[in-house]
């Protein structure tokens, strides 16, 4: 019996009125093509892109890295640079409108007084003056990287005026400018000490995935113990043995060699189990075969195989750095004045009773929350770019 016979409805054919345009095919075929040419680093960046947390996190993170070579003309004021009348100056707002008329962006001037009382400066905001800030200007002169002589400010405080964006510290030192330039320092050594972490990493977690046997059990041993030693005291044993008699900059590579050193077990053992599985695959023994060496057969077919996942791992352990480094000037074991990182500004603000009194002492803070998020999302974002699974 057929199916119109049991009453059976008929399925419709379609037929599509527009037919057949092979050009539809020739572009969709192309792009295949396009796809499937393109290079691993390619691939990489169309799926971060998609991802728009993590590149507006890298676009965050590329105007914090402006501050690292320009820092001294982005500042209003040089680092060490005292303003002896305005000591814990609270920050002053930026106004657009002075009594109902377009100014542009000013600032009011500061009255500051002594209170004997509570024993602490008070400030009073004059509103008769009006100090309109300037850009792209000529301010306090300064040598650029320390080797040129220059003046050069892309924002200036009004001629005899102020500009304390973040306040001041207890000598008068223009807050918002170290936060610049605590950038260089606080930035650079998350990148310094990862680039020390990535060379041991990959080199001892490729030596003990290449080659296992002894060499594997003798660095998963080394690795085990370093990763039961609890971290920040041993940081902080470690920074407390570098010699108080070194300069910033001594103690700045100090630093950097010590987090490096300490941080490179967890990438290690993400090599090693990297190195397990792909040795076993036909293009790796088949290099062997043709007698090619240990050193080439994991630089040249092993290691490119895994590098997108050492660039996510390395992105997302500089955050690690960055607070380590903070952390430890904190506690006065890390960089110290006259160097200039957000962990030296932080430690202005070790007593509290200053803190409650002078809140803008925390200011160092904000930059350091928002980079350590930035990072962690880019990182996320990269590592599921990386992952050929998705």
């Amino acid at each position: 019996m057929s199916p119109g016979e049991r009453g059976e409805d008929k399925a419709e054919h379609y037929v599509n009125p527009k037919g057949f345009d092979p050009k539809d095919v020739e572009i969709l075929t192309r792009e295949q093509e396009r796809y499937y040419q393109a290079p691993q680093w390619k691939i990489i960046w169309w799926k971060f892109r998609k991802h728009k947390l993590a590149v507006l996190s890298a676009i965050i993170l590329f105007f914090f890295y402006l501050c690292v070579p320009f820092a001294e003309i982005i500042a209003p004021y040089p680092v060490a640079k005292r303003n002896v009348d305005f000591l814990f100056a609270p920050p002053q707002a930026i106004h657009l409108f002075h009594e109902g008329k377009l100014v542009g962006p000013f600032v009011y001037g500061l009255n500051p007084s002594v209170d004997l009382e509570n024993l602490k400066w008070v400030y009073e905001t004059d509103t008769t003056k009006v100090q309109k800030i300037r850009f792209f200007c000529k301010g306090e002169p300064y040598k650029f990287w320390g080797l040129f002589p220059a003046s050069f400010h892309v924002i200036c405080p009004a001629k005899d005026g102020t500009l304390f964006i973040a306040g001041t510290d207890r000598l008068g030192r223009d807050q918002y400018s170290g936060l610049v330039y605590g950038a260089r320092l606080s930035l650079t050594i998350g990148l310094v000490g990862v680039s020390i972490s990535m060379v041991l990493g990959v080199l001892l977690g490729g030596l003990a995935g290449f080659f296992g046997g002894w060499i594997d059990s003798s660095i998963q041993r080394v690795i085990e113990i370093m990763r039961s030693l609890p971290e920040l005291p041993l940081w902080m044993a470690l920074s407390a043995a570098l010699p108080i008699t070194w300069s910033p900059v001594w103690i700045y590579f100090g630093l950097t060699v010590i987090l490096g050193l300490l941080d490179w077990p967890g990438l290690a053992r993400a090599v090693r189990s990297k190195l397990l599985s792909l040795r076993e695959e036909e293009y790796a023994k088949a290099a062997a075969l043709m007698g090619a060496s240990p050193s080439r057969i994991i630089v040249k077919h092993l290691l490119p195989g895994f590098t997108s996942h050492l660039v996510a791992s390395a992105t997302l352990s500089v955050p690690a750095m960055i607070l380590g480094e903070t952390a430890l000037s904190f506690l006065n074991l890390g960089l110290r004045r006259p160097a200039v990182s957000w962990g030296v500004l932080l430690n202005e603000a070790q007593n509290i009773s200053v803190v409650t009194i002078y809140p803008w002492l925390m200011a160092p803070v904000i930059p350091i929350i928002i980079v350590v998020l930035a990072f962690n999302f880019m990182g996320d974002g990269l590592r599921d770019a990386a992952d050929p699974y998705k």
